[in-house]
C-alpha cells in the first residue's frame, strides 16, 4: 500500500469540525438526501450477511438516521450511537422521543449515546459485534488509525459495516476553486483500494469493496454550499483560507463552474465507497491451542 494518498490529505481541526456539525444539528435531517438514501442502500446490503451482534456501534452516527433500521433488523441488539458532537446526539435523543411513545421509550432506550472521536475511541476492546459506519470515516484526519480503532472494539467474529466518500467526490467544486488561491477549499478522499489495503494491515479479512456514483445537482453555487453548510460539511481543514469566503473568490469559482451546467442545472458528483470486513476467529491448533501470529501481533 502506498502511504502518500493519506499523508497528503490535509487534516481537520477537530475543533473547528466538532463545531460545524454542532451548529447543524438542526439543519442536518432535512439537508441529508445523499446521506439517507446511502444508510438505505447499506442496509439493504445487510440482507445478504448472516450476523447477529449483540451490541452495535454506529460510529458517526450524527441524528440516529440508521437507528430504526438498526433496531428492526436487529431487535435484541443494544446499540451505542457514537458523534463527535453532542448537539447531534442530542437530536438523535429527541427524534426518538418523537417517533415513539413515550411508555415505549420508558419501558425500552433504543439506544445509548457516546460522545467522542472514532480515532480513539472510548471503549474496551472487544466489546462490540458489530460496527456500523455511514459516511463518517472521510471526516478522521487518519483513516488507518480509524479503522484500527474499529478492529480493536470489535469482538472475534465481529463484522464491520461502512461507507465513505471516494476521490471523485465534489470534484466539479474542487476544480473551480483550483487557481483561486492556495489554500483548500474541498477535502481529498481516500481511495477504495487504499481503504482495502488498510483492512488488511490492520488484520480484518474478506474485505468487499464497491463503489457507487451519485450525482445530485444545483441551481447555483450557492445552493451547494449552503446544503453542505446545512448538514455540517464546513470546510474546516487547518489550511482553510481565513475569514469567510470573499464575493471575487465566489464569483470566481461561480465562473469556473459554469460551463458544467447542463439543462439549466449544475451537477455535483459523490462517489461513495462501501465496504464490510470480518475480525477473524482466532486460529487453534487440533488440540485446541490458539495460534498466534507473531507478526500480525507486532503489528495490532
Amino acid at each position: 500500500m502506498t502511504n502518500p494518498p493519506q499523508l497528503d490529505k490535509p487534516q481537520f481541526d477537530k475543533r473547528s469540525l466538532r463545531r460545524s456539525f454542532e451548529s447543524a444539528a438542526e439543519t442536518y435531517d432535512a439537508a441529508a438526501v445523499l446521506q439517507h438514501e446511502v444508510c438505505k442502500r447499506m442496509d439493504e446490503r445487510i440482507d445478504l450477511i448472516k450476523h447477529q451482534p449483540a451490541v452495535i456501534l454506529d460510529a458517526g452516527s450524527g441524528t440516529g438516521d440508521a437507528l430504526p433500521a438498526l433496531c428492526k433488523r436487529y431487535p435484541r441488539a443494544h446499540v451505542v450511537e457514537f458523534d463527535l458532537a453532542l448537539a447531534m446526539l442530542q437530536r438523535m435523543l429527541q427524534r426518538g422521543r418523537d417517533r415513539t411513545p413515550w411508555w415505549k421509550y420508558l419501558l425500552k432506550q433504543p439506544a445509548s449515546a457516546l460522545c467522542g472521536d472514532i480515532e480513539q475511541l472510548p471503549l474496551a476492546a472487544g466489546g462490540v459485534d458489530m460496527v456500523w459506519s455511514n459516511l463518517a470515516l472521510q471526516w478522521v484526519n487518519d483513516a488507518e488509525l480509524a479503522i484500527a480503532e474499529f478492529h480493536r472494539v470489535l469482538a472475534p467474529g465481529g463484522l464491520l459495516m461502512f461507507s465513505t466518500f471516494g476521490p471523485d467526490t465534489l470534484k466539479e467544486l474542487r476544480a473551480a476553486y483550483a487557481g483561486v488561491d492556495q489554500h483548500t477549499h474541498v477535502s481529498r478522499f481516500i481511495d477504495l483500494h487504499d481503504i482495502g489495503d488498510i483492512l488488511v494491515k490492520r488484520g480484518f479479512a474478506d474485505p468487499v469493496m464497491d463503489m457507487e456514483p451519485f450525482t445530485l445537482t444545483y441551481s447555483d453555487v450557492r445552493a451547494l454550499m449552503h446544503d453542505l453548510k446545512a448538514i455540517g460539511a464546513h470546510n474546516v481543514t487547518r489550511d482553510r483560507p481565513p475569514g469567510l469566503t470573499g464575493r471575487a473568490r465566489l464569483a470566481a469559482v461561480t465562473q469556473a463552474y459554469e460551463p458544467l451546467r447542463r439543462d439549466g442545472k449544475l451537477p455535483a458528483t459523490f462517489e461513495v465507497v462501501y465496504g464490510h470486513a470480518w475480525k477473524p476467529l482466532p486460529r487453534v491448533t487440533a488440540s485446541g491451542k490458539r495460534v498466534i501470529d507473531i507478526k500480525s501481533a507486532g503489528n495490532s
